[in-house]
């Protein structure tokens, strides 16, 4: 623990004057926790003088860091081009491929080092250990399958909709090999929401799996490939071939017939290129690499485009200096690559560094909570990278079980939402064992990489709370009226970003109106303006930055609840309701208030064993009051089994907000657990 004593600063009153997005944030500052001196002594990055050499007046060129850890065929005339605002440009002139710098620049150094540990679900099937060799000639042979059977070329785009095995970063390190545009669809959405992904890429190859285990059981994964082929052709688009890996080589795991004509198992197809070796296609640094469909998004699926060379540039960097990966380094991200994460940081970030990066196939706590720390402990896995929703699944089903096992991580990393104080102590103390730093990274989708972090080997660290930007990111928080809040003020507004960096994403795929209007133009100072300066990019989060300079993320900025005029984040309600030693899980949505505008009400679940109770509930009530305010009083707190959650673990606060608001939750099926949407409904009367 930090024995650190410095003084919480004092939450910000509201006052009649100030807009409603400068409501203080009433969540109070924890203390810090120092990095270890051993991390220190080891780490890529523990120069101070990297924010100065990455300040505004050194932007664009500072970038040149990021871009020479890479090998390039061609070397950039222009660092960045602004002529078509906000359409930035990186490293123009350049050339270069993703996957030589990800396999092949690594064969004469680590040649016989493990690249990929395939870790599959069932605990009595065998790590599957591959070499960068194993991976440069599967690469290699899959790649001429693509170009000569498929007639693929630089340009063209491919749907892949597969789970997490071995053979997906393959597929997609091919693709990119030929410059062929990958989309990965994650495996757990359904056939339709892959067809609508086909139909808008233009794909006409669908690459998939026959089968996959996920929770004890193979899962049928085929059956959903021709539904999604339906799907597209119903949009109008034709797909040309599906192809199809087989979970188990030589055996066909789906009751779902092949179709002739169209389906391909590619385990036997790939034989007639055994020892096909394909040169990798220099491509322009601009070029895309791959289109990643943002989840849950409402008609036309909104297709974010990454580029090869800023990209691939962005994610190494950070992977280097953020979460410190060395060569030798055994990395762990127990992300799905169906997510950004999975792109930038298990397959491309750690592969470009020449790590050994694990995918793990199935559930976390599958057969038991003890799995990851078993994982961890056979493989000696030294870094490893999480989300806060995966970590309070394993606070909640296996409080003790890191104890057991004799794994040592110097560093953990979090991502995708706010984990809260009392989680995050969980983590260092437990999972940790008070030994590994913790990188609490801020990012999204969209922006290719982390936006804000601490250094792991700089900063010291601080429960619930991103921290700084992490070098060559420069926020601004601005107001809803679109005036700049003062740096460290801890008023609530929404975050923006001032300058380019090279991991942003380029366009929406074929709707750049979109990409302009979603992104760039709500503090846009002028639209005709070619200068960098006045196009902010709007992340769509809330905010706000201490007095020490590190940021807080509130949400999503429609996660922010105005309750009579004060900005609630439903982090600050949450992270509250998990003081209470009863509960493991909290969610809390808006309901409408004809006095308030606003209300919250807040669901938790409870550990294994514990019977609900209004003792329990009135509990939950009095921490958020306790740690936030009278002003956020849940409505009711309602106690419930389970919460709503889809397939990689999330809760569905949407399916609770309809449920309070005595509206219909709407399609439910595509939950893990569609059958506890009635048992809170029935509780929520």
């Amino acid at each position: 623990m930090s024995d650190d004593k410095s003084p919480r600063p004092a939450a910000q009153q509201p006052t009649a004057e100030v807009s409603e997005a400068q409501i203080a944030v009433h969540w109070p500052e924890e203390a810090y926790f120092p990095p270890p001196p051993q991390f220190i002594a080891q780490a890529n990055l523990t120069d101070p003088d990297i924010f100065a050499r990455f300040s505004l007046d050194k932007f664009p060129e500072c970038f040149k860091e990021f871009a020479d850890l890479l090998d390039w065929y061609k070397y950039w005339e222009t660092t960045l081009d602004t002529s078509n605002p906000p359409f930035w440009r990186w490293f123009v002139g350049g050339r270069i491929n993703a996957c030589y710098n990800c396999v092949d620049r690594h064969l004469p150094k680590y040649r016989n080092k493990t690249a990929i540990h395939f870790v599959p679900e069932p605990e009595h099937e065998a790590v599957h250990h591959l070499t960068y060799q194993e991976l440069y000639v599967r690469v290699n042979e899959l790649a001429a399958l693509l170009r000569d059977f498929c007639g693929l070329k630089a340009g063209d785009r491919v749907t892949l909709h597969m789970p997490m095995v071995a053979e997906l970063p393959v597929t997609m390190l091919a693709c990119a090999r030929l410059g062929v545009i990958h989309s990965q669809v994650f495996s757990g959405f359904s056939g339709k929401a892959c067809g609508d992904r086909i139909a808008d890429s233009e794909s006409r190859v669908l690459i998939t799996m026959d089968a996959y285990y996920r929770g004890g059981k193979l899962l049928d994964h085929k059956e959903k490939a021709d539904i999604a082929v339906d799907e597209a052709a119903k949009a109008g688009h034709q797909v040309d071939k599906v192809l199809i890996w087989q979970r188990h080589p030589g055996q066909y795991s789906s009751a779902t017939t092949p179709v002739e004509g169209r389906d391909v198992l590619l385990n036997e197809r790939l034989r007639q290129y055994r020892g096909q070796r394909v040169a990798p296609v220099s491509l322009p640094a601009e070029a895309p690499l791959f289109l990643m469909y943002t989840s849950g998004t409402t008609g036309r699926p909104k297709g974010c485009q990454h580029s090869v060379g800023g990209y691939l540039a962005y994610v190494a960097w950070t992977s280097k200096n953020i979460q410190d990966i060395h060569p030798e380094d055994v990395y762990w991200c127990m992300a799905d690559i169906g997510w950004i994460t999975g792109h930038s940081y298990i397959v491309y970030g750690p592969l470009a560094l020449a790590a050994s990066s694990v995918v793990y196939e199935g559930v976390p706590t599958h057969p038991d909570p003890g799995r990851p720390w078993r994982i961890a402990e056979e493989l000696d896995v030294n870094i490893f990278h999480t989300s806060p929703t995966a970590i309070r699944a394993l606070r909640r089903d296996g409080p003790d079980e890191p104890t057991k096992y004799h794994h040592h991580f110097k560093h953990m990393t979090t991502v995708g939402e706010p984990i809260e104080p009392e989680v995050w102590k969980w983590y260092h103390k437990v999972v940790g064992k008070g030994a590994a730093v913790i990188v609490d990274t801020w990012w999204q989708t969209e922006t290719g990489g982390f936006l804000c972090s601490t250094v792991p080997g700089i900063h010291p660290m601080k429960p619930g709370s991103a921290g700084p930007a992490i070098p060559g990111i420069h926020p601004v928080i601005y107001d809803d009226e679109g005036q700049e809040l003062p740096s460290g003020s801890g008023m609530a507004g929404n975050i923006c970003i001032r300058n380019p960096w090279p991991g942003a994403f380029q366009t929406i795929w074929k709707d750049p109106e979109r990409y302009v209007r979603q992104y760039y133009s709500r503090y846009c100072r002028d639209p005709q303006s070619k200068d960098w300066r006045d196009w902010p990019y709007l992340a769509g989060d809330g905010a706000m930055q201490a007095a020490d300079g590190y940021y807080r993320i509130l949400g999503r900025i429609d996660d922010v609840i105005n309750v009579a005029g004060h900005r609630l984040g439903t982090k600050e309600i949450e992270s509250a309701a998990l003081l209470v030693p009863e509960v493991v899980e909290a969610a809390v949505v808006p309901v409408s208030d004809d006095v308030k505008g606003k209300v919250p009400d807040l669901y938790v679940s409870l550990k294994p064993g514990l019977v609900p109770s209004a003792a329990i509930a009135d509990k939950v009530a009095a921490a958020v009051v306790d740690e936030i305010g009278a002003i956020a009083r849940p409505r009711r707190v309602v106690v419930v089994p389970d919460m709503p959650k889809t397939r990689s673990g999330k809760i569905m606060r949407r399916v609770l907000a309809a449920i309070s608001n005595g509206q219909d939750p709407g399609d439910v099926s595509t939950l893990a657990n569609p059958e506890i949407v009635g048992s809170i409904r029935d509780l929520a009367k």
